[in-house]
């Protein structure tokens, strides 16, 4: 067990976007994504590829991409994965509402690093930059992360 925060109202076992909880289930990393003018690419046996300035992923329920990697300028609400912030420097992309696809039952939760503090997120579970590293170093394809 990892300390880790989860979304700024707990968990749920029914998500809905917007609603700041964390889903509750046993989620699938699927993809890890990282800042490469920021950080190395990390050891895993997870499929890994760099993030780029245009890359979003669209939150808006009832757009065709909901729940998607998208490129900006996108036309409908999409959150930008390149910030300012460090907090998207490593993230992982969890099969939470991938297949099937739902709309409104969440988009772009996340596993991603953890604010000082461990301050909630809106959703997503961020962990301590070594301990996302540890992690990603010991994913495998059977890896899953339970969220009780």
């Amino acid at each position: 067990m990892l300390p880790c925060a989860l979304g700024r109202s707990g968990r749920s076992a029914i998500k809905r976007e917007g609603d700041g909880a964390t889903p509750s289930g046993i989620w699938r990393p699927v993809l890890v994504l990282y800042r490469a003018d920021r950080r190395q690419r990390p050891r895993t046996a997870l499929p890994v590829r760099p993030l780029k300035a245009d890359d979003g992923w669209c939150d808006a329920v009832g757009d065709r991409n909901y729940n998607r990697w998208v490129r900006h300028p996108y036309p409908a609400s999409a959150e930008r994965l390149w910030r300012l912030d460090a907090l998207y420097d490593v993230i992982v992309v969890l099969d939470h509402n991938r297949r099937p696809r739902m709309q409104g039952a969440g988009s772009a939760i996340f596993v991603h690093l953890a604010r000082p503090g461990y301050a909630p997120t809106e959703g997503c579970i961020a962990l301590a930059p070594r301990h996302l590293l540890l992690v990603l170093a010991a994913a495998g394809r059977n890896t899953c992360i339970a969220i009780a």
